[in-house]
């Protein structure tokens, strides 16, 4: 399996929801990948303030961190984490796969309206049409309520 599409990826996680989504995605494949390399881009505003300091983005980013680290404690996979900064989120994404000798970049989309994603830019998009690692698009699994 050493030379599979899942043998090291990136996972990009946006939010603590999305933790939760994208893990839950990623272990109801048939194939947990070798290695996950969980990554969350805290983004420059590019000379615009930002809205807030990188240390609570960086706590925030722990946090998002941890619910991927309990969801992946009962599979056989190794867990890796960054922190990344950039501009250009996707872009970001694209680099940190080359520099972390990634197989490929593992995602579950993230909801939102068409405009807010015609304003703010898709970040989905932009990995799907842009890079050259190859991508996978994972479908969103139902959260399932505990009895």
């Amino acid at each position: 399996m050493s030379d599979s599409l899942f043998r090291r990826v990136v996972v990009p996680i946006a939010s603590k929801d999305d933790a939760r989504a994208t893990t839950r995605a990623l272990v109801s494949q048939n194939s947990v990948p070798e290695t996950v390399v969980a990554v969350h881009v805290i983004e420059k505003a590019g000379g615009a303030p930002d809205k807030a300091s990188v240390e609570q983005r960086e706590r925030d980013t722990e946090a998002m961190f941890d619910i991927v680290r309990t969801q992946l404690s009962g599979y056989d996979v190794d867990l890796e984490t960054e922190i990344l900064y950039g501009t250009d989120v996707a872009e970001t994404i694209v680099e940190a796969g080359h520099d972390l000798d990634a197989s490929a970049i593992v995602f579950t989309p993230r909801g939102g309206s068409r405009w807010i994603r015609l304003l703010a830019g898709d970040v989905a998009l932009s990995l799907i049409s842009e890079s050259d690692l190859p991508v996978v698009v994972l479908p969103d699994e139902p959260e399932v309520e505990d009895e």
